[in-house]
């Protein structure tokens, strides 16, 4: 069936997930028969959940991830990336990885005070802090709330270095900051570009920023002094890896400083909701993308392994590799990213130390 046939009819438009499995710690689940039409209003509409955790920053041991901590001001995405490594997350707040992670978000409304009473204890010291290590801080409710903003402006008070990766524009809203803290080696932003495809965007990952919207963003945070890297992640084969090249080369001429990249695992219940996501809008190179996956994954669509699981193994992994290796050394040769200031925290917190 044409895409255009399938948003017509039950296709769940400006939604990754098309399913919702049920919750892999729940005992009972609901199904309903393929006759019995479900309440959709219910089902479609984006609920905000408060909740008021008692900590903020969350320790990153991982060794594929380079950062220290992560702050996650939202739980759940309203992006509806149908990729997304987080969605299993939901299942421990009660949700399935499906429909509801991109419909049930949870907003922690307290995380800036959390934050600033973390980073002015005496015994912290300053590390870098990435925003989204999890879920996207930019994501579209952040308009309204501006709970990444509270976190920045504590986070600038203090002179604390953060790094940020987004897919949404909307980063560009808090310019006034990010001058501020760029002018000080205070902060880094990523942004992360799936495709140079804008149909495949709207199907892929359909409430992020547009692709041509987060190509200016990049463009304009360079221009403005503010170090900016790509993210080519995930990098699907059969799907994207064929942009490698083209990508690097358009981001390396907007300004882009550095790029990685990741390739796409499917762990848990996000393989069957990305199986049935591709199944319907792109049938005919479903099992061509899916098994490409698996090869990557030693036969899975999944992979938990420390030091694979980003970047895959076997020789569709490899081609990648091989093939972003050189796009680097061809666009990004003798571009750097600063280092960030450590110094500055310690002076602001403790301002008598300025006097030696």
């Amino acid at each position: 069936m044409h895409p255009s046939e399938l948003l017509a009819g039950t296709y769940k438009k400006g939604r990754g997930a098309q399913i919702n499995p049920a919750n892999r710690f729940e005992k009972l689940s609901f199904i309903c028969e393929p006759d019995i039409q479900p309440l959709e209003l219910e089902t479609e509409r984006t609920t905000y959940i408060e909740m008021h955790p008692k900590t903020m920053l969350n320790k990153v041991t991982s060794p594929d991830l380079p950062m220290d901590w992560s702050v996650n001001p939202y739980q759940g995405c309203e992006h509806g990336c149908v990729y997304c490594y987080a969605r299993s997350t939901h299942n421990y707040w009660g949700y399935s990885a499906g429909t509801d992670f991109e419909t049930k978000i949870f907003v922690k409304r307290n995380a800036a005070k959390l934050v600033e009473e973390k980073i002015k204890s005496a015994n912290w010291k300053a590390a870098p802090i990435m925003l989204s290590g999890n879920t996207d801080c930019y994501q579209p409710i952040e308009r309204k709330l501006e709970i990444t903003r509270e976190i920045l402006e504590v986070l600038w008070r203090y002179r604390h270095p953060v790094s940020i990766i987004t897919k949404n524009s909307l980063v560009l809203r808090d310019l006034d900051i990010l001058l501020k803290m760029a002018e000080n080696r205070l902060v880094r932003v990523a942004i992360s570009v799936t495709t140079l495809d804008e149909e495949l965007r709207r199907r892929l990952e359909p409430r992020t920023a547009s692709v041509q919207s987060r190509l200016f963003t990049i463009e304009k945070l360079a221009s403005m002094g503010i170090p900016v890297s790509v993210m080519f992640a995930p990098i699907i084969p059969g799907l994207n890896d064929h942009e490698i090249f083209k990508l690097a080369e358009y981001t390396a001429q907007l300004g882009a400083r550095s790029i990685g990249y990741t390739v796409v695992r499917l762990n848990g219940d996000i393989g069957a909701i990305f199986e049935d996501w591709i199944r319907t809008n792109l049938p005919d190179r479903a099992e061509k993308v899916l098994n490409r996956i698996k090869e990557m994954h030693d036969g899975q669509l999944g992979d938990s392994r420390f030091g694979d699981r980003m970047r895959g193994s076997g020789k569709f992994a490899e081609l990648i590799r091989s093939q972003f290796q050189l796009a680097r050394r061809k666009y990004f040769v003798g571009r750097e990213v600063p280092e960030f200031n450590l110094e500055l925290h310690g002076l602001v917190k403790h301002p008598q130390l300025s006097l030696f």
